[in-house]
Protein backbone atom coordinates (compact mmCIF):
# COMPACT_ATOMS: atom_id res chain seq x y z
CA UNK A 1 0.00 0.00 0.00
CA UNK A 2 1.20 3.48 -0.83
CA UNK A 3 2.14 6.07 1.75
CA UNK A 4 -0.91 8.08 2.89
CA UNK A 5 0.76 11.27 1.65
CA UNK A 6 1.09 9.76 -1.82
CA UNK A 7 -2.56 8.73 -1.79
CA UNK A 8 -3.59 12.22 -0.70
CA UNK A 9 -1.54 13.80 -3.50
CA UNK A 10 -2.98 11.35 -6.03
CA UNK A 11 -6.53 12.08 -4.90
CA UNK A 12 -6.06 15.85 -5.19
CA UNK A 13 -4.44 15.49 -8.60
CA UNK A 14 -7.23 13.18 -9.76
CA UNK A 15 -9.88 15.74 -8.77
CA UNK A 16 -8.01 18.50 -10.58
CA UNK A 17 -7.45 16.34 -13.66
CA UNK A 18 -11.12 15.38 -13.90
CA UNK A 19 -12.12 19.03 -13.61
CA UNK A 20 -9.79 19.94 -16.48
CA UNK A 21 -11.03 16.97 -18.51
CA UNK A 22 -14.63 18.06 -18.03
CA UNK A 23 -13.86 21.64 -19.04
CA UNK A 24 -11.69 20.80 -22.06
CA UNK A 25 -13.52 17.69 -23.26
CA UNK A 26 -10.24 15.73 -23.37
CA UNK A 27 -11.56 12.46 -21.99
CA UNK A 28 -8.15 10.73 -22.02
CA UNK A 29 -6.18 13.55 -20.40
CA UNK A 30 -5.69 11.37 -17.33
CA UNK A 31 -3.59 8.99 -19.43
CA UNK A 32 -1.26 11.82 -20.41
CA UNK A 33 -0.95 12.91 -16.78
CA UNK A 34 -0.26 9.30 -15.81
CA UNK A 35 2.57 9.14 -18.34
CA UNK A 36 4.09 12.34 -16.95
CA UNK A 37 3.89 10.94 -13.42
CA UNK A 38 5.28 7.57 -14.43
CA UNK A 39 8.42 9.19 -15.79
CA UNK A 40 9.41 10.18 -12.26
CA UNK A 41 7.29 8.17 -9.81
CA UNK A 42 5.61 4.88 -10.62
CA UNK A 43 4.11 4.88 -7.13
CA UNK A 44 2.35 8.21 -7.64
CA UNK A 45 1.31 7.16 -11.16
CA UNK A 46 -0.37 4.00 -9.86
CA UNK A 47 -2.12 5.83 -7.02
CA UNK A 48 -3.29 8.55 -9.42
CA UNK A 49 -4.66 6.08 -11.98
CA UNK A 50 -6.47 4.19 -9.23
CA UNK A 51 -7.99 7.45 -7.98
CA UNK A 52 -9.06 8.42 -11.51
CA UNK A 53 -10.56 5.03 -12.34
CA UNK A 54 -12.55 4.78 -9.13
CA UNK A 55 -13.98 8.28 -9.62
CA UNK A 56 -14.84 7.58 -13.24
CA UNK A 57 -16.47 4.27 -12.27
CA UNK A 58 -18.46 6.07 -9.56
CA UNK A 59 -19.66 8.65 -12.08
CA UNK A 60 -20.68 5.92 -14.53
CA UNK A 61 -22.51 4.01 -11.81
CA UNK A 62 -24.42 7.12 -10.74
CA UNK A 63 -25.31 7.96 -14.36
CA UNK A 64 -26.59 4.40 -14.82
CA UNK A 65 -28.79 4.68 -11.72
CA UNK A 66 -30.18 8.05 -12.83
CA UNK A 67 -31.05 6.57 -16.22
CA UNK A 68 -32.73 3.54 -14.62
CA UNK A 69 -34.77 5.68 -12.25
CA UNK A 70 -35.82 8.04 -15.04
CA UNK A 71 -36.91 5.10 -17.19
CA UNK A 72 -38.84 3.59 -14.29
CA UNK A 73 -40.60 6.85 -13.48
CA UNK A 74 -41.56 7.37 -17.13
CA UNK A 75 -42.99 3.84 -17.29
CA UNK A 76 -44.78 4.12 -13.94
CA UNK A 77 -45.98 7.71 -13.46
CA UNK A 78 -47.50 8.56 -10.10
CA UNK A 79 -51.22 9.14 -10.09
Amino acid sequence: MADPVVIEMANRLAEECLAVQNETGEDRLFMEVGNVLGASSQTLEEAFLTAIRTRMANDQGRAFLRKKLKSHREAHPKA
